[in-house]
């Protein structure tokens, strides 16, 4: 049988909770009741009880309660309520996630989620899913959400109908996903879409040729951060981060990645190249008024949802200073491409973005700022010329002979 851990304040909201393991039933699935309430005691029987859920955190239900505030006491429950969930997955006993509640169980929801990992199906039900409350870097790799419409209080024909898609849709995604294998070396890339950045056309082949699987994350915010969460667990057996644009959004106000896009690789000593993709952009929601700094330069607006902006020189110096600290912190080898002639289709020599000067002042703080312990190749090309590839496999591939990375 398929069973999904339904996790909530079984206190506040038992008649939801009881509601979601309702319809999993119905359908021929299995629960396993965890509550992480604190203050008051469920109507039903659960499996896994607030008391349980202290224990795993280290704490007394008593210590819980005599936190200083329902913030602190939430935050000590979600550090067991996540052990708890790890140990039923690894155990066996549950082969799926769902977790109900407003901003305080959402709070709790991401730290369980982001304890799970890729390829277990996670879904919550919350009040404020899909909202810029909720920072890029807590969310997971493959985490599932919906809105919990009129749900704040009590059970009713409106948040059933949320209820009801949820727990069919963890129970379905329990009993059909394929969980990655990594029965092939996993190499990480970044990009964006061909019409800026080709390099990944012809390198993932290259890469599949030569015994490697490859995924390609789109940076764009929640790509990077599935990128990062992927890194800082050992997945891959290298990286190319070869659109590090992320970096400059969390600078100047894009759609961030988080604080800590380029350095989980780095600190797990996978090997790395880099690049310098769409350094000199700033991607901003693309529906909103284009914010006051961005008002007086070259733009380009990519769909209706996003639009990007060139940074000047002297932004375009601050961003090489942060992306070479952070390569400069690496465990692991790296490797930082800059391409002479451009870092993205849009700036080439000619085309609408093409800001010379901007270049030059980005290559020159590249120089200054680049640690001895990050190898730095300066290529007289374009990051979509040919000769950009050749030199990422020549890396490569000598990592290959020297036993950097193995197959």
């Amino acid at each position: 049988m398929t069973t999904i851990l339904i996790a909530g304040t079984y206190d506040t909201k038992d008649a939801e909770l009881s509601y979601l393991a309702e319809v999993i039933r119905a359908q021929g699935g299995g629960v396993l009741c965890m509550d992480v309430g604190v203050l008051g005691d469920p109507d039903a029987q659960v499996d896994i009880s607030k008391h349980d859920v202290a224990a795993a955190a280290g704490y007394g239900i008593d210590d819980v309660i005599g936190a200083e505030d329902e913030n602190a006491a939430m935050q000590m429950m979600a550090a067991g309520a996540s052990a708890v969930a790890l140990e039923a997955y690894r155990a066996g006993r549950v082969q799926g996630v769902i977790v109900l509640g407003g901003t305080m169980g959402t709070d709790l929801a991401l730290d369980i989620c982001a304890a799970l990992p890729l390829g277990m199906p996670k879904y919550v039900v919350s009040t404020v899913a899909f909202s810029p409350l909720l920072p890029p870097e807590r969310i997971a790799a493959d985490i599932q959400m919906i809105l919990w419409a009129g749900g704040l209080y009590g059970l009713n024909s409106v948040c059933k109908s949320s209820l009801s898609q949820a727990a069919g849709a963890v129970l379905g995604a329990a009993r059909a996903v394929e969980p990655p294998r990594f029965d092939r070396p996993l190499i990480g890339m970044t990009s964006f879409g061909k019409t800026v950045l080709r390099y990944m056309v012809r390198l993932k082949p290259a890469l599949e040729d030569r015994g490697f699987e490859v995924a390609v994350f789109h940076a764009t915010g929640m790509g990077g951060r599935a990128f990062e969460s992927l890194a800082a667990q050992g997945a891959f057996a290298a990286v190319m981060d070869f659109a590090p644009q992320e970096v400059s959004n969390h600078l100047f106000g894009g759609l961030s990645a988080g604080a800590d896009r380029m350095e989980s690789a780095g600190r797990q000593g996978i090997p790395q190249i880099a690049a310098p993709g769409c350094y000199d952009l700033v991607d901003v929601v693309g529906w909103q008024p284009l914010p006051a700094q961005f008002q007086d330069r070259p733009t380009h607006a990519h769909n209706r949802l996003l639009t990007s902006a060139v940074l000047t020189a002297e932004e375009r110096r601050r961003v090489a200073r942060t992306i070479c600290a952070k390569l400069g912190q690496a465990k692991g080898p790296a490797h930082l491409i800059l391409p002479l002639e451009g870092c993205n289709e849009w700036d080439r020599a000619g085309a609408d973005l093409h800001d010379a000067a901007g270049l030059a002042a980005f290559i020159d703080e590249v120089g200054r700022a680049c640690s001895e312990t990050v190898r730095l190749h300066r290529l007289e090309a374009h990051i979509n010329d040919a000769a950009f590839t050749d030199l990422v496999l020549e890396i490569f591939d000598g990592w290959i002979a020297d036993g950097t990375i193995k197959i």
